[in-house]
């Protein structure tokens, strides 16, 4: 039995005027929802509509914490949401991605069956919302076995289908708000602690790329600079992932999914395809997957 103050799992969302990416996925999410699981809202000070949405919910209890208020940066707003979360793992939801919940769910009977993992880590799906049905499989499971057999000290994965222990922030720590390449820069710091990483072969998330997720290309000099000063940090050698792969503004502009049919600015909702179709569908697509791929569970300590 769950008492009032203690779940499993938490689920952290940090969000700003996207509200109809926003919600597809907080419908996905609460008809996913566990007994012993709880959703965490940060809302950025939305001018959308998000705000209003995302008090209904509170107000309704279909979510159970949630709070609107102005972000510094990206990371500001998932460090509060970090923060926030009661559950013994926490899982980011980002607010125009897709998640496969029964994989999810997976990894977290897995944690919490073995105490002494610290992060679980999937493989990668990823399209564009112009080119939906242009699915590109990856991971980074070789990189993960290299680091694992000791000849590498680091290397980088994508926290949209990442799981970690609440218990592990004590010592990794929270996302550095002086990086804008926030998940790139804490992979590689998760990997240099040699936190107890688990790779998960089948697949917790797909991420979806469209013209708000390239806000941040005019930072490109800091990107660069701060990529730069990482690798010195973490001793990291780099390898065929450049760090444009591992930002969620950038992740599919390195893979070359995200072509010039994207050129149109900001999706708003006089310009929006019929996104609902298209998350149905991938939904649908990363659910089948999972079911057809026997997945494994592989760990760094072992």
């Amino acid at each position: 039995m769950v008492s009032l103050n203690k779940f499993n799992l938490s689920y952290i969302v940090s969000t700003r005027n996207r509200l109809p990416f926003l919600q597809i996925t907080m419908q996905k999410l609460m008809e996913a929802l566990q007994p012993d699981e709880e959703i965490v809202v940060v809302d950025g000070n939305s001018t959308d509509g998000s705000k209003e949405y995302l008090q209904q919910l509170f107000n309704a209890g279909s979510i159970h914490q949630f709070i609107s208020e102005p972000d510094k940066n990206q990371a500001h707003g998932w460090n509060k949401a970090l923060l926030m979360a009661k559950g013994s793992i926490i899982k980011k939801i980002i607010d125009d991605d897709v998640f496969c919940y029964p994989a999810i769910n997976k990894c977290k009977q897995y944690m919490l069956q073995n105490a002494d993992v610290d992060v679980v880590i999937s493989n990668d799906l990823g399209c564009s919302l112009t080119n939906h049905n242009n699915i590109q499989r990856s991971g980074r499971q070789p990189q993960f076995e290299k680091w694992k057999a000791g000849l590498t000290p680091t290397f980088t994965f994508g926290d949209v289908h990442m799981l970690i222990r609440r218990s592990a922030l004590a010592y990794i720590g929270l996302y550095n708000t002086s990086f804008i390449m926030m998940d790139w820069e804490y992979s590689l710091r998760i990997s240099h602690s040699k936190s107890n990483i688990c790779y998960f072969t089948g697949y917790n998330a797909l991420s979806v790329s469209h013209p708000q997720t390239v806000s941040a290309l005019k930072n490109s000099d800091t990107i660069s600079a701060q990529g730069k000063k990482a690798a010195v940090l973490y001793d990291y050698a780099g390898d065929d992932a450049e760090i444009s792969l591992w930002s969620k503004i950038k992740i599919f502009i390195g893979k070359r999914i995200y072509r010039s049919d994207s050129k149109s600015g900001d999706i708003t909702e006089n310009n929006l395809p019929d996104i609902q179709t298209i998350y149905n569908s991938l939904y649908g697509y990363i659910n089948e997957l999972n079911k057809r791929k026997e997945a494994l569970f592989i760990e760094s300590h072992k």
